[in-house]
Parts: C-alpha cells; structure tokens; sequence
C-alpha cells in the first residue's frame, strides 16, 4: 500500500499522525527515565530504607508527572481534548513542586553529607536547583502557548528532556567520563530532540522553533549547571550547609 504524504493530509490527520509521534517518543522517554533509576536501586546502590522522605517525596511527584505527562499525550492522541485540559492543571501543580522538592533534595543531601561521591556539594546544589527551575520554566512556557499545538507539545518534550538527567547519570560511566560528564549526558538530550527534529523534517519539511528553544534551554541549563558550581557564592552556600 501507498504511504500518503503528510503534506496531502487533512488537518485532522495531519493533527492525529503527528500526536501519534508524540505519544510513543513520550512512552520511550519516560520508560527510560523510570528505568534508569529503578535500576540503580535494583543494583543496590540505594538503600532504600535509609532514604529520607523528602526523596521519596520527590520521587514519587517525578513518577507521577511520568505517568500524567504519557496519560496527556494518549488523551491528546485518541481525542479526548476536555479531559486533557482539565488534566492539565494537576501537570502544572506537580510540574510546580518538582522545582522545590528538587532543591531542598539538594539542600538536605549538602546538609548531611548524603551528596553521592562523583559530586561536590556546589556542583549538586547548582544542579538541583538549576535542572529542577528549567524544567518548571519549561512547562510554565507550553502551558502559556496550550492554544498553540505544536508549540504546546514540543516544548512539553522539551521540558521531560531536561529531566532526564538523573536517569543518565546512572546509566552513564560518569566515574569514567569526568569533566566531560556534563557535555555527553547534553549530547544525549540533544540526540532526543534530534529524533523530534528528524521528525518534523519528514513530516512537515521543517525543524519547528519550539525545538530549536528546546535544544538552546538545554544547553542553557547545562551551561548554568556548570558555571554556577563554580560561583564563590554558591560554594560558601554549600560550605555553610554542611557545616550545619
């Protein structure tokens, strides 16, 4: 059978081939993300009984705006747009404590000396707080622009880009890429949006802007990440956290 071209395509098809897409770079993304930590803990590299709550806290908010963030694109995809916005507010709630829990993870692990030993304590600070302020940013952003489609759903990938991060820190060889760290785990994140890029090339002719945004927040964040665990005053932060 002929494949039709996106191009010949009513609205509505071209709408529904292109959320289609979406929808299954969503479940390999967020498959990923909950793989890569869940393997750490089956690795035993985690006690779990020992974590503080606020961890699990994080934990199960990151799960759950998983879990919503493939729940929305599926709703986008069969139709079922009123269920979709009204299930957006709850994404923005949880997208809004992301950010905090994110941070005070940061503050408490500084604070009690639980920061993992391939980072020092400005480094894990700046990247709590950094990574954990794009990603709401990002969101706030797709929200803002809902009644644009494709920005709306191409800057919602952006923003689940930017927090995978954790999972490829425990996938990666970090102990063996060292400076470099920071720069191969951007390179993936870039790769990911490549596959929407390569999409839209295919699909529509053209790379649309929100990726291009979504490429540049990522570098952004990295490049934030990287100065700011060199700031003097993040470091004297860090140092004042875990004098106590």
């Amino acid at each position: 059978m002929a494949t039709v071209a996106p191009s010949s395509l009513k609205p509505a098809e071209r709408y529904r081939a292109d959320q289609a897409f979406f929808l299954r770079l969503a479940i390999g993304i967020c498959v990923f993300i909950v793989f890569g930590v869940v393997q750490w803990t089956a690795r035993g590299f985690v006690d779990v009984g020992a974590v503080p709550i606020w961890v699990h806290l994080h934990g199960a908010v990151m799960i759950a705006w998983l879990a919503l963030f493939v729940t929305q694109n599926a709703l986008a995809n069969s139709g079922a747009l009123a269920l979709h916005r009204k299930l957006g507010w709850a994404g923005l709630v949880l997208a809004l404590l992301l950010a905090p829990l994110a941070a005070y993870t940061g503050q408490m692990a500084v604070t009690l000396g639980r920061v993992p030993p391939i980072f020092t304590g400005p480094y894990f600070l700046a990247l709590t707080h950094i990574e954990g302020a794009a990603f709401s940013a990002m969101v706030l952003w797709a929200i803002a622009v809902r009644r644009q489609t494709e920005w709306h759903r191409r800057l919602m990938l952006a923003a689940l880009v930017i927090i995978m991060e954790p999972a490829l820190g425990r996938l990666l060889p970090v102990p063996l890429l060292g400076p470099w760290t920071e720069w191969v785990i951007a390179a993936v994140q870039l790769a990911t949006l490549g596959i929407a890029m390569r999409h839209d090339l295919k699909f529509g002719g053209r790379i649309h802007p929100a990726l291009w945004c979504g490429a540049a927040a990522v570098m952004a964040t990295h490049l934030a990440i990287v100065f700011a665990a060199r700031a003097p005053v993040v470091t004297a932060y860090a140092q004042a956290l875990a004098a106590g």
